[in-house]
């Protein structure tokens, strides 16, 4: 009776499982499927970024701005957790206004101001990207706009008064960002009631770069104060509008303990990270030294006429000069830079800023 049972029920599992590959597969006059573009629309691809790990800390690749629909986006939150992992980051977060929800408030009746987080960390959760909670405390200038991350209940910075915003998100233990400090009036200002954020240990970083547009003074502001360098794309639109090519999305390179929320926010009041942007890199003398470390490697070919061969394990892109001559580093993995430096030449690394006019100057070998 047993042995019935069992070649029974082999022989459902198999009737089903040509069923299901039939239905799988349909290939016939009137109707012929591609199975490799089925699985594609499943499954996806996903960009593969090459960078190193810093001795101490691995390297997330992060996104700490962007919108849905439940502000003034245009896509569904599901959609940023798709387009991020596709893009190869590892964290994102959610950062909808909080006051333009007011202008679209009867067509999101059914939500609460959370759920846009929310929707895009089950979509994470099933991706393996870390989906974070912000919100984005939209005033005019002199406060501008300040992204709150790691928030607890966005509802509660729904105030009329924004210093009272800024007091709530500090109370749930956010972390502050001042956004894009040249726009809207191309001119970036350190007002002082962010002088006075900043006094106080409330405003603890700022967007160096956001989405096309790059800010020098904002270095010299992370220089002298003591600020965290972010670059963020602020995403509206779907990533693939503005970013088709890999590389070309910027990111918020996090030097983090573990690969968690509370890694991130950890390395963040740290201020390990460094702001990457158009094939540039901008951060922390120590984290940008290291990071070039790790990223190439330099091979002497010979030693009396001062050749060496540079060779770069990481996508990252290096532009290095030294007396006369300017070089390029290859971005791709696996190719070699041949040249003539003495030993103990100090090279700058021109695309890997630490300030407005200061770029890193190290020895290779």
């Amino acid at each position: 009776m047993k042995r019935i049972n069992i070649n029974i029920i082999i022989l459902v599992s198999i009737i089903f499982g040509i069923i299901w590959q039939g239905n799988a597969q349909v290939q016939n006059d009137e109707v012929y499927e591609f199975p490799a573009l089925k699985q594609l629309k499943i499954l996806g691809y996903r960009n593969i970024i090459n960078i190193p790990d810093l001795d101490s800390f691995i390297t997330l690749k992060c996104d700490f701005h962007m919108h849905t629909i439940f502000s003034d986006g245009h896509v569904w939150p599901t959609m940023r957790a798709i387009e991020a992992w596709a893009d190869g980051l590892d964290a994102i977060a959610i950062t909808d206004h909080i006051e333009s929800r007011h202008r679209r408030k009867k067509d999101f009746l059914l939500y609460n101001v959370n759920e846009s987080c929310g929707i895009a960390r089950k979509k994470g959760d099933e991706l393996g990207l870390l989906v974070i909670n912000g919100a984005e405390i939209t005033r005019k200038k002199p406060l501008g706009h300040i992204n709150a991350i790691f928030l607890q209940d966005i509802s509660k910075l729904d105030v009329e008064k924004e210093l009272d915003a800024i007091d709530e998100a500090i109370e749930q233990g956010a972390y502050l960002i001042l956004n894009h400090p040249g726009w809207p009036n191309d001119t970036s200002t350190l007002y002082p009631i962010h002088q006075e954020l900043i006094a106080k240990k409330k405003l603890k970083g700022v967007e160096v770069f956001n989405g096309s547009e790059y800010y020098p003074k904002a270095l010299d502001w992370c220089n002298n104060h003591g600020l965290t360098y972010f670059a963020n794309t602020d995403l509206h639109y779907a990533s693939a509008n503005s970013y088709r090519e890999k590389l070309q999305r910027p990111m918020t390179l996090v030097f983090a303990k573990e690969r968690s929320i509370e890694g991130i926010k950890e390395a963040l009041i740290a201020g390990r990270t460094l702001a990457y942007f158009n094939n540039h890199l901008a951060g922390k003398e120590e984290y940008l030294k290291e990071f070039i470390q790790k990223s190439l490697a330099v091979k002497v070919i010979n030693a009396e006429k001062n050749t060496v061969e540079i060779l770069n394990h990481s996508d990252m892109y290096y532009e290095i000069r030294f007396g006369e001559y300017m070089y390029s580093i290859p971005l791709f993995a696996n190719q070699a830079l041949k040249i003539n430096i003495p030993p103990g030449t100090e090279i700058l690394f021109t695309n890997c800023l630490i300030s407005k006019d200061n770029c890193v100057k190290m020895k290779i070998w």
